[in-house]
């Protein structure tokens, strides 16, 4: 049996639409980049020919796994939830207790993190960690650095797509 992977609703419209651009707009057009290039002639020679072949051959690879993410999608709207414990789409502020550095993550779906903004993927350590947090709880984690622990300073929601820096409009997918 699958394992359902949590994601936003509006991450879950991404992956939709990337998933109908690649299928009704993008193979359609490599498809026809590669007709064109097998009328030239001997195809064993032709580079516009392989590189056509490898392109479909991408975007077929990348369709098989959108449609498995689509299939295993679980949508959670992380807005309407109780923020007094760390769980999927909340955002937690955390602080090294023995450097009182300070760290701010969100707990984001698999494909929606971007770890170099604070967007963490739920099955990442830290998160794993951070599950079911209070404020004022101390934890520790094992992470590539060594053990660090840290205390909860404090949960709230925050739209992970206003933290997210690679954001794709109906643009990028070829929508007017």
């Amino acid at each position: 049996m699958s394992q359902n992977e949590p994601m936003t609703p509006r991450g879950y419209d991404e992956l939709l639409r990337e998933f109908k651009y690649l299928k009704d707009v993008e193979k359609p057009r490599v498809n026809v980049e590669k007709q064109r290039a097998a009328e030239l002639g001997d195809r064993s020679e032709n580079a516009e020919y392989h590189a056509a072949k490898e392109k479909l051959r991408h975007i077929d690879k990348r369709l098989f796994y959108l449609n498995s993410m689509i299939q295993k999608a679980k949508m959670i709207d992380p807005s309407i939830l109780d923020h007094s414990r760390a769980h999927f789409g909340a955002t937690i502020v955390i602080m090294d207790v023995n450097t009182d550095e300070e760290f701010s993550y969100s707990i984001c779906g698999t494909l929606e993190s971007e770890p170099e903004n604070g967007l963490i993927s739920v099955h990442s350590p830290l998160s794993r960690a951070m599950l079911g947090k209070e404020e004022g709880d101390e934890f520790s984690v094992h992470l590539p650095s060594g053990k660090k622990s840290y205390e909860v300073i404090g949960i709230g929601y925050t739209d992970i797509f206003s933290l997210k820096k690679n954001i794709r409009s109906e643009k990028d997918f070829g929508f007017k």
